[in-house]
């Protein structure tokens, strides 16, 4: 399972672990934001991963940079919703802590990555 291509790609990793922290940190929001904050945040977290494999996968440079854009404005959107959920005391200060540095590191392999394939 592990030889797909796109595994070999330190972006994709990155957004991996990070949305998969995003759906465990978001099981003890409360039930009445299933649908909405914590479905949200989730959705925009899995987008990252989900856009770099779509991307990846139609193999031309332009679509896969307009693949990437769309994930870096669903990390764009995950870092406000992390931001908002710490605010409402959805997510404990220490919890963002531990959430926002893999957030910055993706974000900045992320861009580092769009810099080197345009």
């Amino acid at each position: 399972m592990k030889n797909k291509p796109y595994y070999k790609l330190l972006i994709w990793q990155r957004a991996h672990e990070l949305t998969v922290a995003i759906y465990k940190e978001t099981t003890s929001f409360p039930a009445s934001e299933k649908f909405g904050l914590t479905s949200q945040l989730r959705r925009s977290a899995a987008s990252v991963p989900t856009n770099i494999v779509e991307g990846y996968a139609r193999g031309g440079q332009k679509e896969f940079w307009r693949f990437l854009s769309i994930a870096r404005a669903s990390l764009t959107e995950a870092e406000y919703l992390l931001e908002l959920s710490r605010d409402i005391g959805f997510l404990p200060l220490k919890n963002f802590e531990r959430l926002e540095p893999l957030r910055a590191r993706t974000s900045f392999l992320l861009m580092k990555f769009m810099t080197s394939i345009k």
